[in-house]
């Protein structure tokens, strides 16, 4: 989900593996030659933007090596899954009052998909984001691996989300996704990427 921090925690994780980072946001600004996601979506469209976006995941599900953080709306093609199946996927599962709190703080302007609502900025992201939640929450779930960030507040002793650090999330994803391998036996099936989504 947007806000969830995949960028920031995937470059933590590319870091850590010694992987390359990509944001297939940026990714698509640069191959539709546009400054952002908002402009995209105001200029072209949202399925204009989503089709772009697809063509980026195929070709990042070519590569080895990689952590890829993906807009939060990749979740919901089908053929998205395919590309993020070349990798293991990571659901950085955010309680939506913290995720609505940190898109307030910095504002919904470069949010497309919040330009609709009506109201103060924390107002507008929580709506938006449980209407976002309700029709991607399956679409997310099909995440090899899940980081409940709520999860991680609670075994350290917290009550908000909001005191974690990224590099805390981040212990937590390649915990997870240790998990999904090693009972599976993961390891000899191919996959070679990892794609955070949210």
């Amino acid at each position: 989900m947007m806000g969830s921090g995949k960028t920031t925690v995937g470059k933590i994780l590319s870091e850590v593996l010694g992987y390359s980072f990509f944001d297939s946001d940026k990714l698509v600004e640069q191959s539709v030659g546009m400054s952002s996601v908002a402009q995209i979506f105001q200029e072209r469209s949202e399925a204009f933007f989503r089709d772009s976006e697809s063509e980026v995941l195929r070709d990042l599900s070519t590569m080895h090596r990689l952590v890829v953080a993906t807009g939060g709306g990749a979740v919901i093609r089908p053929i998205n899954w395919k590309y993020m199946k070349h990798g293991i996927t990571v659901w950085l599962d955010v309680p939506l009052e913290a995720l609505a709190r940190r898109i307030a703080a910095v504002g919904t302007a470069s949010r497309p998909l919040l330009h609709q609502e009506l109201g103060d900025p924390f107002t507008k992201a929580f709506t938006r984001l449980t209407t976002l939640a309700e029709q991607r929450g399956d679409a997310y779930a099909n995440a090899d691996a899940r980081v409940c960030l709520q999860h991680i507040a609670s075994k350290q002793g917290h009550n908000d989300v909001g005191s974690l650090t990224p590099t805390a999330i981040a212990i937590e994803a390649l915990l997870q996704v240790e998990n999904f391998v090693t009972p599976k036996g993961a390891r000899a099936s191919g996959r070679r990427n990892s794609f955070l989504q949210a």
